[in-house]
């Protein structure tokens, strides 16, 4: 049986450089770059090697911090909670204390959930609902500005239709009024050109695991001169705003890959899209009472969401995996009660279509005969799930 990895909004394989660069720094240049001895000097260069990698991946400047945290949920929670921890600090003037935020309804759950709990300790959040198509228009955060804004925290891709988010002209409005603005790129980076300098954003994240390198480490780009409270106090790693002994095999595995997803930038444009754009159009021309969710043009080139009607989404997948091919589905088993996707729901889309909804993610090492593999197999599939589902 053939196995076909199409999850790859939820993780990705190592590259084997990275991995062996990593089998190098765990085993042979294993020390402790704070330390004084050779053993901890001769990593350094290597890890300057990597961090400068990772400055290029984004194209920060030398004057911005970058700092390496274990993944964008830790990013995110940092710096939205470092913002709200400043404008609630008694050592800063009331007069110049803020206290209003913008999200949507479209994040991740890292920064969904926090500003949720942020709200639990007084903050006032206003969450922006997305379109059918589930984008975003500097339109609606212009409206929902008031001069007790701090933060806009907006997502540049979304994780589980696609869908590309106007950052930069946010950017523009947010910087006009005096607004701090921090954009979570974990699903984009590698998959189109991430420049923080043509952004302009304050603050973004990512994860290393999402383009082929490890899991457990990412960063949190601080453009200079912005305030940024520690969410770990310790030692003095990281300009001591992220306390904690380096993770140089990880660094040093994330700045490989950071090199390669750059390199691999126009193949994503091209060749990625393309197969994605093969199984996409097959499904739609070929298996009837199909719906594409999320914008069909602004998304990411590798990410295809799909509704196929009298199928249940978690019973698709299930046949998907018998048949060796990994997909996902929106939907989470909480408790006894099946949920459907909020991000589905966000868009409008019936509650029980959202629940035959199915994420097809393809990555730089999806083939074309792994695609032919799912055409192949899938009307079929599609075929006797319904035909159980309307008890024929």
């Amino acid at each position: 049986m053939k196995r076909v990895y199409l999850d790859n909004n939820a993780t990705t394989m190592t590259s084997l450089e990275a991995a062996k660069e990593m089998v190098r720094f765990n085993s042979i240049n294993y020390g402790n770059p704070s330390s004084l001895h050779n053993f901890g000097l001769d990593t350094r260069p290597e890890l300057r090697k990597a961090m400068d990698r990772i400055y290029a991946l984004i194209n920060a400047a030398d004057e911005d911090d970058v700092l390496i945290t274990s993944g964008a949920t830790e990013a995110n929670n940092h710096v939205i909670k470092s913002v709200f921890y400043a404008n609630t600090d008694t050592s800063t003037p009331l007069s110049v204390r803020k206290n209003h935020y913008i999200t949507t309804n479209l994040e991740h759950p890292t920064v969904y959930n926090t500003f949720q709990y942020l709200e639990k300790l007084g903050a006032k959040v206003t969450v922006l609902p997305s379109d059918n198509n589930g984008l975003i228009s500097a339109e609606q955060v212009k409206k929902a500005l008031t001069d007790q804004t701090v933060l806009v925290s907006i997502m540049l891709a979304n994780n589980e239709i696609g869908t590309i988010l106007p950052i930069k002209e946010i950017t523009k409005l947010c910087h006009a009024n005096g607004i701090l603005i921090h954009t979570d790129a974990t699903q984009a980076i590698g998959k189109f050109p991430v420049d923080v300098q043509d952004l302009g954003v304050d603050y973004l994240s990512f994860s290393a695991h999402k383009f082929h390198g490890p899991k457990g480490i990412g960063g949190l780009y601080v453009r200079k001169g912005k305030r940024l409270e520690p969410l770990f106090h310790g030692g003095e790693q990281m300009a001591s705003l992220r306390a904690g002994t380096l993770n140089v095999p990880g660094i040093v595995g994330m700045g490989v890959a950071a090199q390669e997803a750059v390199a691999s930038l126009e193949y994503e444009a091209t060749e990625v899209k393309r197969l994605r754009d093969k199984l996409e159009n097959f499904i739609l021309k070929n298996i009837p009472d199909t719906f594409l969710n999320g914008d069909k043009v602004k998304r990411t080139p590798n990410t295809l969401n799909i509704a196929f009607k009298d199928c249940e989404g978690e019973a698709l997948l299930w046949d998907l995996n018998e048949h060796g091919i990994a997909a996902s589905t929106g939907s989470a088993c909480a408790s006894e009660e099946l949920e459907s996707s909020r991000i589905l729901r966000a868009l409008g889309i019936d509650k029980a279509l959202s629940h035959m909804a199915v994420r097809f993610s393809l990555s730089r090492y999806t083939t074309e005969e792994e695609i032919d593999y799912v055409i192949s197999v899938l009307p079929g599939i599609i075929k006797r799930l319904r035909e159980v589902s309307l008890g024929r």
